[in-house]
């Protein structure tokens, strides 16, 4: 489907961006990769890295801004949207700056969407959109429902749009695993919340390949939910600093014992299929409509899908594997 099309990405200097652009161009080498971000520096440093690619475009702009964000929409076929504020603090401190951006920016955006005819729209959205209990989460929630009404707002317009959800990305830039393994350099103590909290632990690369799959499948309204392994955040520690002591200095305002992805209020519109969920819009049939829904499983009327109760674990050995092989890249995008 992305073949040979006009791709732009919203955000896309970010961690996400950085290898969704690499993977994409390689796989599905697409005519236009628009990169779209407000950060003039973070754009000047990734342009070098493809300066003799005529396919990477960069178009400086904000999703508050709508007049700019039509302009960049110009010919494009399918959008990634990843701009997002996403530091829980951060979005506590500044709520209406966090609103702006999660809230008005997809409206923002799926206006524009739908005046440009782009024929795709994926948005990101996070395991703190599900039961949000911080700012970050419930904008999120806000921008995934806009997102999933935005298919009623198109009408007869062909642009249709999915979301993607996903929890704690591996090595991320401001993740908790290039935190610790700066603190296993000099510190005596890594610092815990809470003994009993777990994490999801997803790669980049299977978010990428998420989106890929939504662009594939997508009917409109749907989120597609990747099914990942868990670990204890304690277990994340002894992987990265062996041997040095916890301390536990309590959870933080905003933040979660156990991530979630699905809430049983999700259960009745849920599928289950061999990597995936897909949680089918309530309110609409366009998701409804996807071929490939007859292949999946409707889950239980109680099911929850939480890093606590996950039925796959990531050990020890596998994320220290998986440090050792990615070590000049965690923490840097």
């Amino acid at each position: 489907m992305l073949e040979n099309s006009n791709i732009l990405i919203t955000g896309g200097t970010g961690s996400f961006g950085h290898t969704f652009v690499p993977m994409t161009l390689k796989k599905y080498n697409p005519s236009r990769l628009v990169i779209y971000s407000r950060d003039e520096m973070k754009q000047w440093e990734m342009a070098k890295l493809y300066q003799d690619d005529k396919r990477v475009r960069f178009f400086i702009g904000d999703v508050r801004d709508k007049e700019r964000l039509s302009r960049a929409l110009d010919d494009v076929d399918f959008v990634v949207h990843a701009a997002a504020t996403k530091i829980v603090p951060t979005a506590e401190y500044n709520p209406f700056e966090c609103v702006k951006t999660n809230i008005h920016g997809a409206m923002n955006l799926i206006d524009a969407a739908i005046d440009k005819k782009v024929k795709r729209v994926v948005a990101l959205s996070t395991d703190k959109a599900s039961n949000p209990v911080n700012l970050y989460g419930a904008t999120k929630l806000a921008s995934d429902k806009l997102f999933i009404s935005g298919n009623n707002y198109a009408g007869a317009n062909n642009t249709r749009f999915g979301v993607v959800r996903y929890g704690n990305v591996v090595g991320s830039r401001g993740s908790i695993i290039p935190f610790f393994m700066k603190l296993a350099e000099s510190s005596k103590e890594i610092p815990i919340t809470d003994i009993r909290m777990t994490r999801f632990m997803i790669t980049l690369e299977q978010g990428v390949e998420l989106v890929w799959k939504a662009f594939d499948e997508m009917a409109g309204g749907e989120i597609f939910v990747k099914k990942i392994p868990s670990m204890k955040v304690t277990e994340i520690a002894e992987a990265i600093a062996p041997g040095i002591p916890h301390k536990i200095i309590g959870i933080r305002p905003g933040e979660k014992v156990h991530e979630q992805m699905i809430g049983f209020e999700d259960a009745d519109h849920t599928y289950e299929f061999t990597d995936y969920y897909k949680i089918l819009p309530s309110i609409g049939k366009w998701g409804g409509d996807a071929p490939n829904n007859k292949t999946g499983k409707k889950v239980n009327k109680d099911f929850v899908y939480t890093s606590d109760s996950n039925k796959d674990w990531m050990k020890v050995d596998q994320l220290r594997d998986w440090i050792k092989k990615n070590k000049n890249k965690v923490g840097k995008i």
